[in-house]
């Protein structure tokens, strides 16, 4: 059941931009952590205004592509949960969380609905 829409995905597409930004601060994130959560955020805010979509800025990643690098990066945060913060359970807790949402929230968008312009 895909019931998220193109329009909706983008504006979580920011609100999770937001959110990996104030991590840190929240969770009380340091090092390598923090850095990480960070530089995520920085790749999410480049791939959210690149995509041709509704909130997109500059429109040069077709949705459906954005969809397929969301499922790669939601399988190798949980990966990445496993391996190289396998020692921090703050960091392994957040990323087996973060994929995991990641991937539900691929699993139920619509990467090939209407992306009419606003």
């Amino acid at each position: 059941m895909k019931f998220i829409s193109p329009k909706i995905h983008g504006i979580i597409d920011y609100l999770v931009v937001i959110f990996l930004l104030a991590s840190p601060s929240i969770f009380g994130f340091t090092g390598l952590l923090a850095t990480f959560t960070y530089a995520l955020a920085i790749v999410h805010l480049l791939l959210t205004i690149l995509t041709d979509y509704n909130v997109g800025l500059i429109k040069v990643i077709p949705f459906t592509f954005h969809g397929t690098i969301e499922f790669i990066v939601g399988v190798a945060l949980i990966a990445i949960a496993y391996t190289l913060f396998k020692d921090n359970a703050a960091g392994k807790l957040f990323y087996v969380i973060f994929g995991t949402v990641v991937l539900l929230t691929w699993l139920v968008t619509d990467y090939k609905g209407k992306t009419a312009k606003v």
